[in-house]
């Protein structure tokens, strides 16, 4: 039935409401339909984390609120060490796998109001709410011990993983994009410093 079927007179009360039910039933349909592309735009389709369009969503609040009432906040970039050695050696499901296994790895390492995001490839990024350089600083300590020192196995061999973590603390005036151009220069140091 479209809406050029139904007669919108008020004469007719059963019609009215059969129209307001079937219109009441489309909308939780359509709310449904958005709640899911929302899912879908904002979550990473290999790992059960966000993407990045949905880090950058958590990430602009975290600012915000840093702004408006000085909270301390930390952001984390996460480069897992060797994927294309990784790849070459075990093939892209090995790949897949040692993604699947950092993210998860990360998720247990974080507190469960932290937001864990892969911004693509090899890169991660964790946000810190309520954290600061100390804290943060264990934080990253921490998850690199726990990855590194994990044995992971892929087909019953053995998959050495390791991150490099780079830290920056959220600073007045900061925009996402300064903020994450700050973390990945942070994580490169620590890269060049291994």
């Amino acid at each position: 039935m479209n809406m050029h079927d139904v007669s919108l007179e008020t004469s007719d009360p059963a019609a009215m409401l059969e129209e307001i039910v079937r219109l009441r039933g489309e909308v939780v349909r359509l709310e449904s339909k958005v709640e899911e592309l929302d899912r879908l735009a904002h979550r990473d389709p290999l790992v059960p984390l966000a993407n990045r369009r949905g880090m950058l969503r958590e990430l602009e609040t975290m600012i915000a609120r840093h702004d408006r009432h000085g909270s301390p906040a930390a952001v984390l970039f996460v480069d897992l060490d060797d994927l294309k050695v990784l790849n070459d050696s075990f093939g892209h499901g090995g790949g897949d796998a040692a993604l699947m296994q950092v993210a998860n790895k990360l998720l247990e390492g974080t507190r469960a109001n932290d937001c864990v995001a892969r911004l693509g490839g090899d890169e991660f990024c964790v946000l810190l709410d309520h954290a600061d350089e100390a804290s943060a600083l264990e934080t990253a300590e921490r998850l690199v011990d726990r990855i590194a020192s994990e044995d992971f196995l892929f087909e019953g061999l053995p998959m050495p993983l390791s991150v490099a973590i780079g830290v920056t603390l959220i600073q007045p005036g900061d925009t996402p994009a300064t903020v994450l151009a700050r973390a990945d220069k942070a994580m490169y140091r620590v890269k060049a410093a291994a």
